[in-house]
């Protein structure tokens, strides 16, 4: 699966401020993801991440 920078993806559990969704800051071994609903910052590897993740809800390439 291909992740870029600024793709917003859904998460499998909610964060405690109640979002599912997450912005992708950085990829590579880590991902470093930024909470839709409350701005907070988080690193993940990547075998956690892939393991959580739902689903891509916009790619940073797709227009709005």
């Amino acid at each position: 699966m291909q992740y870029n920078i600024g793709d917003i993806v859904e998460m499998r559990k909610k964060h405690p401020c109640g979002s599912y969704q997450w912005e992708i800051l950085r990829v590579g071994m880590d991902f470093r993801l930024k909470c839709i609903g409350c701005g907070r910052l988080v690193m993940l590897p990547r075998p956690k991440f892939e393991k959580s993740l739902k689903r891509i809800v916009k790619s940073a390439g797709e227009n709005e």
